[in-house]
């Protein structure tokens, strides 16, 4: 895959938040209210983690880490869960809206980390509510994402396959190590790298008995 500059990861992250206030404010409060592909967060959950992915600094991250005593994802659960609580729905879309095009984004986080973010939540949001995706993806923007998540230790995409090798059905790429291929459509495979499970309905091949979501 050709290399990628940081402004055009930029521009497609923006596109992808503004696709995302477009879903959301469309929304009406019983979907709000709903459950999301991420276990025991609601839509609004999500919605709120996604808001604060351009508000974390050092110091906050570094001061969650010591309040959490390291464990990571219970700072982003719990993190998100109080952002929902404090903001309501049109407040929530007005931030996210304002912060489309900010380049800020978590400490020590890649930059292509807010792009595979907002990707999956947007599926995380849709598939429950069987929604369409407010703008048609272009499937360079997730074989990028799919490409740094595959590649990245931090995201434990590599213990996920257990050996099988992802394969597009609707774009030239493929990643991961093993004989056995798991072939599917990119937004699939990327639930699948990011171990949800509602991706497995998308996907054939002698390597989803490898999985493990």
């Amino acid at each position: 895959m050709d290399v990628i500059g940081r402004d055009e990861v930029s521009a497609w992250t923006e596109a992808e938040r503004l696709g995302v206030v477009e879903l959301l404010a469309d929304l009406d409060d019983a979907e709000w209210r709903a459950g999301s592909l991420c276990a025991g967060w609601t839509v609004w959950d999500v919605a709120a983690h996604l808001a604060l992915s351009t508000r974390t600094s050092v110091w906050g991250m570094f001061g969650g880490m010591l309040r959490y005593r390291g464990d990571f994802d219970r700072m982003v659960d719990e993190q998100a869960r109080a952002r929902a609580a404090r903001y309501g729905p049109t407040e929530l879309v007005g931030q996210l809206r304002d912060t489309a095009g900010s380049a800020r984004r978590n400490p020590l986080a890649a930059p292509l980390d807010p792009l595979a973010d907002v990707l999956v939540h947007v599926e995380d949001i849709i598939r429950p509510l069987g929604r369409p995706r407010p703008r048609p993806v272009p499937p360079e923007r997730v074989a990028a994402a799919l490409g740094h998540l595959v590649a990245a230790r931090f995201w434990g995409v590599a213990k996920r396959l257990g050996g099988a090798v992802l394969v597009a059905t609707d774009h030239d790429w493929r990643g991961g190590d093993g004989p056995d291929e798991v072939r599917g459509p990119l937004v699939d495979l990327l639930l699948i790298a990011t171990g949800r499970p509602a991706g497995l309905a998308g996907v054939t091949g002698p390597g989803v008995g490898r999985l493990a979501l």
